[in-house]
């Protein structure tokens, strides 16, 4: 018997702000069964009463072999695997919850080719931390010559039937308006996301003409919240072509990427707000580094939280338990990253949408094109209403998650390095200093002008974030490049 805790360490995998995360080489037989075996019998074993666990995976070319692993570790724990195949997050948790059975998803989200990770739901939604806490310290038997065991291994015939309920979730979502997207002209990035043939089906279902951009059987790391300058440019050179809009996903299918007429990417957190506004939201969950302009809409409660969706989980269940009155409560949640969760069923045009606690790119897809097309408003202007606040977003890849706590312990110690990080975004001769610390996830700052500045190393993989707002994009962007510029001096100082 070994712990899982001590195969991980030795690996150098651990759990990232959602799932496991690690290089594909680390991510051993060995490990992805002991991970599986450690989730049957420390968070699921003895609390339900089925014996399937459904699994599904994107399409990274190191996905299906550990699937296999994982699949293997089901069937040895005496339970029946329930293959979905390649299929987008959202879709593999959603037949999750409905079948009440859980469900592992092996993905490496957005992050680079070279890793992979898996997750882990219960019947109700997303694993919790203490949940993967109590993964880490299971003791874990592993059978002998587990590798050359799995080369003889085939997966079971795909079940289609998660797929098809997904689709039927916003198809019967507009049962009264089933051309509610005609006349849209829709490109799609698709590159190797696992969503590109399904969400294709489902706007073409709905009404829009949907083009497909840039497919590549080449796995590409596909980040919504800093999106490539590769990215950005193609958007550009695609709005030429007349689309009302442009879509993608990261390779999951969790985080949605959409551009307006005029190829410009939208944030994440606007999509969210845009999307809480038309579900008529009460309740609001977000993490610290969502837009502010949150805070000044209709939207009667709102909760901020650590980075990552555990955390807006554990906010939407704080919530719901912290419930006063018996009116109706619409709660959802949406992340910077664009990816939108539902945590409870709300009515929709006569229709119900049913709770989804966890992140997906498909609605906010689907409601901001739907928006568009009832309002008559390009997508350029459904957020007009809103305050001029501007979020911007980067990243410095390869820095060891010490590296950046050093850094960012030392800025908070540092007089000196707070106002060497104020002077390199200060213009027009203003006099800038800090009027508030905020440390729920890495660094925030808020300045006297408004401007707020946020360093936190990256849950998911070995990168230090840079986050800013402001009230023009361009100020919002300078401050990013600015401090990353300066980060970097450290780092090679």
């Amino acid at each position: 018997m070994i712990s899982v805790q001590t195969l991980s360490d030795a690996q150098g995998v651990a759990f990232g702000t959602s799932g496991v995360r690690g290089l594909v080489e680390k991510l051993t037989p060995e490990l992805c069964y002991a991970y599986t075996l450690a989730f049957i019998n420390g968070v699921f074993v003895g609390k339900e009463g089925t014996k399937k666990i459904a699994i599904a995976m994107d399409l990274r070319p190191s996905s299906p072999d550990i699937v296999k692993a994982c699949c293997m570790a089901i069937e040895n724990a005496g339970y029946e695997v329930v293959f979905c195949g390649a299929i987008p997050t959202p879709a593999l948790a959603y037949y999750s919850m409905t079948q009440a059975i859980p469900c592992i998803m092996v993905t490496g989200s957005h992050i680079p080719f070279d890793r992979n990770g898996i997750k882990f739901y219960r019947p109700d939604g997303e694993i919790s931390k203490s949940d993967e806490a109590s993964i880490l310290s299971q003791l874990v038997a592993l059978p002998a010559g587990l590798p050359s065991r799995l080369t003889h291994y085939r997966l079971p015939t795909q079940n289609t039937a998660a797929e098809k309920l997904f689709v039927a979730r916003y198809q019967d979502l507009f049962a009264d308006t089933p051309n509610v997207l005609k006349g849209m002209k829709v490109g799609f990035y698709q590159h190797s996301s696992v969503a590109r043939d399904l969400l294709t089906r489902l706007l073409q279902e709905l009404g829009a003409e949907v083009i497909a951009l840039d497919r590549t059987e080449t796995f590409v790391p596909i980040d919504t919240e800093a999106v490539a300058q590769e990215d950005i440019d193609k958007a550009r050179v695609w709005s030429k072509q007349g689309y009302d809009a442009l879509i993608s996903t990261d390779g999951d299918g969790d985080r949605p990427l959409i551009a307006d007429e005029h190829g410009t990417w939208l944030r994440g957190d606007v999509v969210g707000i845009l999307c809480a506004e038309y579900l008529q939201a009460t309740h609001v969950v977000t993490p610290i580094n969502s837009n502010t302009a949150l805070e000044y809409t209709n939207i009667e409660v709102s909760l901020r939280t650590r980075i990552g969706s555990p955390y807006v989980i554990a906010g939407m269940e704080q919530l719901l338990k912290a419930r006063q009155t018996q009116t109706e409560l619409r709660l959802v949640g949406y992340e910077a990253n664009g990816g939108f969760l539902v945590g409870t069923d709300i009515t929709v045009q006569k229709q119900t949408l049913r709770a989804l606690p966890t992140r997906d790119s498909i609605l906010p897809i689907v409601l901001l094109l739907v928006q568009s097309r009832v309002q008559g408003k390009p997508l350029s202007q459904l957020a007009n209403h809103l305050p001029k606040r501007f979020t911007a977003s980067d990243r410095i890849k390869n820095i060891p998650t010490t590296v950046s706590q050093t850094l960012l312990s030392t800025l908070m110690a540092s007089k000196e390095q707070q106002e060497q990080l104020l002077a390199k975004i200060t213009s027009n001769k203003e006099t800038l200093h800090i009027i508030d610390f905020n440390q729920v996830d890495g660094v925030r700052m808020t300045l006297n002008n408004g401007d707020i500045v946020h360093l936190r190393p990256s849950g998911n993989a070995p990168e230090l974030r840079c986050y800013a707002e402001a009230d023009s994009y361009d100020r919002a962007h300078k401050i990013v490049r600015s401090i990353l510029v300066l980060v970097k001096q450290r780092i090679e100082d």
